[in-house]
């Protein structure tokens, strides 16, 4: 048996932690252990259909073979759940469903009694295509990051408050465009717009100029909550299925020209990318730290002792990695994202898509977008081979990683 080293110390696993034993081919250091088990959507190739499987190392591990051979059986609906080509159905299950299907996993992965019935439904992942894991409900991006938050401040208010008024109390957001939405590897073309050029007045219309990324977190939820009805803070977790990696790409020409006063538009909407593994919550609870109070203390429906996830993020561009951060640079929590999303009756539904924002550190090697590194172009960031970039140019390729959670990449085609 393989033994998948656990999170380090000073990180107090759940009650629910599954073990970190397993007979299946995990190489040393790899972050898909048996403890993980992120939950994704493949094809085997060879005509075989799209279903939903786990990663386990460098490898697939088939849902839908197990549940028709009897070996996974947590909710009724299991066979149906796994065979389809999205985790709509098994999403909807529930928290009783996602629990079941996690242990039952855990004790095949461990049992080498097991092994002879499971291994023939583990593909190498190089060998499988992978799709979206789900489809996207809604979009909501959020503006979660202090330090983002005023970095952006201070480039476009350099002579005010950093931190417009409302910031500090409640989780800004937007609405965005399920739509568009893409797995990680899809080419993304670039945008046209308005915009208006440097030392010019009237606006033009044509390619973005200043194309950015934007690592982020996105919370996908699972069960949905009833029109009306919002949901209490102390209770928006049981709603939260995983995380996912998200690139909200970000046309920042267009963007400034168009966003006021109703905000984001086309300079959002014409791609955003999100990895091909959803990371069980349960599998990052190890990872839940306090985080510094909130001041001012919010209001009595988003209260709720501080915490954010501590999970190294980084990201690569064109092969020269150019930030490293963490998730525990998020001020607002999910679980008051989504206090803050229905106090209005506003519902969720199943596949919605709640996105962070852009997450940066207080460092200036811990910022989460070319804006904030390149400071709006002013100090251009330095690749390999003596190149530099301010903003994305065509044929870039930028890979956003993040422990536990896999990766998502794209690159830049140019307009059309």
């Amino acid at each position: 048996m393989v033994v998948v080293a656990m999170p380090a110390a000073g990180r107090v696993p759940s009650s629910g932690a599954v073990s970190g034993v397993t007979w299946a081919p995990v190489p040393d250091g790899s972050a898909f252990g048996p403890d993980v088990l992120p939950y994704g959507v493949f094809s085997a190739g060879g005509g075989r259909a799209r279903r939903v499987g786990v990663r386990i190392g460098e490898h697939v591990l088939d849902l839908a073979g197990l549940a028709v051979a009897g070996r996974l059986d947590g909710f009724p609906a299991a066979q149906a759940a796994f065979a389809a080509p999205g985790l709509d159905v098994f999403l909807a299950a529930g928290p009783g469903a996602w629990a079941a299907t996690r242990e039952q996993l855990a004790v095949l992965l461990a049992d080498d009694g097991a092994r002879f019935a499971v291994e023939p439904h583990l593909f190498p992942l190089d060998g499988v295509e992978l799709f979206l894991p789900f489809a996207v409900a809604d979009y909501v991006d959020f503006y979660a990051s202090l330090e983002h938050a005023t970095n952006v401040g201070r480039l476009f208010r350099p002579h005010g408050e950093p931190l417009l008024p409302n910031w500090r109390h409640l989780p800004v957001g937007y609405h965005g465009r399920a739509g568009t939405v893409v797995v990680s590897g899809t080419d993304v073309t670039r945008p046209s717009g308005q915009f208006v050029a440097a030392g010019e007045k009237a606006p033009r219309f044509g390619p973005s100029r200043r194309l950015d990324f934007e690592l982020e977190l996105g919370f996908v939820i699972g069960t949905p909550s009833r029109l009306g009805v919002p949901v209490p803070v102390e209770a928006a977790l049981e709603h939260v299925f995983g995380v996912v990696l998200v690139n909200d790409w970000s046309a920042r020409d267009l963007q400034a020209w168009e966003y006021q006063p109703l905000g984001p538009f086309l300079g959002k909407s014409f791609a955003t990318s999100i990895g091909a593994w959803v990371t069980p919550f349960a599998a990052l609870q190890a990872f839940r730290v306090p985080a510094p109070a909130q001041a001012p203390e919010p209001l009595p429906y988003l209260r709720e002792e501080p915490w954010a996830l501590d999970l190294d993020l980084s990201v690569e561009l064109s092969g020269s990695v150019v930030s490293r951060t963490s998730a525990r640079h998020v001020y607002w929590s999910p679980a008051q994202m989504i206090a803050h999303l229905t106090a209005n009756g506003a519902s969720l539904r199943t596949g919605d898509l709640l996105g962070s924002g852009t997450i940066s550190g207080p460092e200036p090697s811990q910022r989460g977008s070319l804006l904030e590194l390149s400071w709006d172009g002013a100090e251009p960031v330095a690749l390999g081979g003596g190149a530099t970039r301010t903003f994305l140019e065509d044929g870039d390729r930028v890979v956003l990683r993040g422990d536990r959670l896999g990766e998502v990449a794209g690159r830049i085609l140019p307009d059309v």
